[in-house]
């Protein structure tokens, strides 16, 4: 469905579900865009739905602040004020690419280089080995925030702090975990605002609490450190861009968790 809402022939508005398979987001998720205020489509006389280019340029803005783990609270406040412009949202997105690109390239560079040494007939030493594993596909399996975040961990963790952590933890699959907490924060960031003492709400609290953890042991220094280490990524402007969430989800969390029954 096209509309033209305008004199202009020209000037194309999309309906709700062209929108959503342009963009690849679901017609549910622009109807929570709208309710937060944060896309404003007109409507057609008949009350249909229409998104023109100032909608699709104000989803770009959404979707890019979204997708570098802002939530949709943090998102308006932003929007109305220093990233009300499109292009001050391009201009952040474009630095997050532009890290993401070198990170890229130097490590297509260590590829081709040890394929050169291959193809002249020499071989690759040990170290050669591990080095180019590490920089090429460890950077794939841990995300981009938690390597930007590594040198905090170091600070705030000592050695027997890491250990521990280790001993506690186990062997376990970060896969799945990664996928663990990628659904969880999700979650938290759809209920941020809302009620922490509802079900919904203690039931992902408890959840949370249970996968911190997993990694601390309910240690409560461990748990403090863990805190500061966040606090700390949250502050820094080279790292607060790429973090999965921000001080609004975790500030949300940290008082639906509150309402628990203290563990025994």
């Amino acid at each position: 469905m096209e509309f033209h809402l305008s004199a202009s022939a020209s000037l194309r508005y999309l309906s709700t579900a062209e929108t959503a398979k342009a963009l690849g987001v679901t017609a549910r998720a622009l109807r929570i865009y709208e309710r937060r205020g944060l896309v404003s489509p007109l409507r057609t006389s008949a009350g249909w739905r229409a998104y023109g280019p100032q909608a699709l340029a104000r989803l770009h803005q959404v979707l890019a602040l979204k997708r570098m783990g802002l939530s949709l609270n943090e998102i308006a406040q932003l929007l109305v004020g220093r990233l009300q412009a499109l292009d001050a949202v391009l201009a952040l997105q474009e630095d997050v690419l532009i890290r993401r690109q070198s990170e890229l390239e130097r490590g297509l560079t260590l590829v081709r280089r040890a394929r050169c040494r291959l193809a002249a007939g020499e071989t690759l030493s040990l170290d050669d080995l591990t080095h180019l594993t590490r920089e090429t596909t460890m950077s794939e399996q841990i995300p981009e925030w938690a390597q930007k975040m590594k040198p905090i961990v170091e600070r705030e963790f000592t050695p027997a702090d890491r250990d521990a952590m280790t001993a506690i933890g186990g062997d376990f699959d970060p896969i799945k975990v990664k996928a663990q907490w990628d659904a969880l924060i999700d979650e938290a960031k759809s209920l941020v605002g809302s009620d922490p003492s509802t079900p919904q709400a203690l039931g992902l609290a408890r959840r949370w609490r249970d996968m911190v953890h997993r990694a601390t042991g309910g240690d409560a220094a461990l748990n403090a450190k863990l805190g500061a280490v966040w606090q700390e990524g949250f502050k820094d402007p080279d790292v607060r861009p790429v973090l999965p969430f921000g001080p609004e989800v975790m500030a949300w969390v940290g008082s639906a968790i509150a309402l628990l029954p203290k563990e025994g």
